[in-house]
């Protein structure tokens, strides 16, 4: 009997599902390109289990303007699938890796109308409860001065002047020093003339 009760228990933990846990998407937040050139949006995902065969990515894209996202890449079974009908049908390619969670997609001979926000969404079985992750495209003739940099040139200006103003200062008392030195030997020399002329007249 209590080796029925034991293998009736085996089979039943065999048969229970494995648990999921949540998982975590991460893409960019904004991406800038210039019209007519390649970019790669990156797509990547945090799980508690290892990376599962059955791992799957899918993309889709909302234009600006827009309410409605239309799906525009799916991978699944190690198998790579774009959308036929989408506009990005003869401009996308996969480069990422899933075995190392990466979903990444890259958009070729960027146009104005593919400004936009592009969302990722990853699966990896049991874990398939996640939110899904979004990065915004804004393609540009040129691209324009990222704050980052605008921050940067600002905090040079101020590290230039901070060292401006003490080179400034050293040397101010550089030349105070040497005015005051000038006046001591100055003085020095002109009391020991007069202690001479003193000395002669007495004589």
């Amino acid at each position: 009997m209590l080796t029925f009760l034991a293998l009736a228990s085996v089979v039943l933990l065999g048969i229970v599902p494995e648990q999921s846990q949540a998982i975590v998407i991460y893409t960019g937040w904004e991406r800038h390109a210039l019209l007519g050139s390649d970019i790669r949006l990156s797509c990547s995902f945090f799980s508690w289990r290892w990376t599962s065969e059955d791992v799957t990515f899918s993309w889709t894209y909302r234009p600006d303007g827009s309410r409605d996202s239309i799906s525009i890449f799916h991978y699944t079974g190690g198998v790579a699938y774009v959308d036929n009908k989408g506009p990005f049908r003869d401009r996308l390619e996969f480069v990422g890796n899933p075995g190392r969670r990466d979903g990444s997609i890259l958009l070729k001979n960027l146009e104005f109308t593919d400004n936009g926000t592009f969302t990722c969404d990853a699966k990896n079985p049991p874990d398939i409860v996640g939110r899904p992750s979004s990065v915004r495209l804004l393609v540009f003739e040129k691209v324009p001065i990222q704050a980052g940099v605008i921050t940067g040139a600002i905090i040079g200006v101020v590290l230039g002047l901070l060292v401006l103003i003490v080179v400034i200062y050293y040397l101010m008392r550089f030349l105070v020093a040497r005015r005051v030195f000038s006046l001591s030997v100055s003085k020095h020399g002109k009391k020991k003339k007069e202690g001479s002329q003193q000395r002669q007249i007495k004589v």
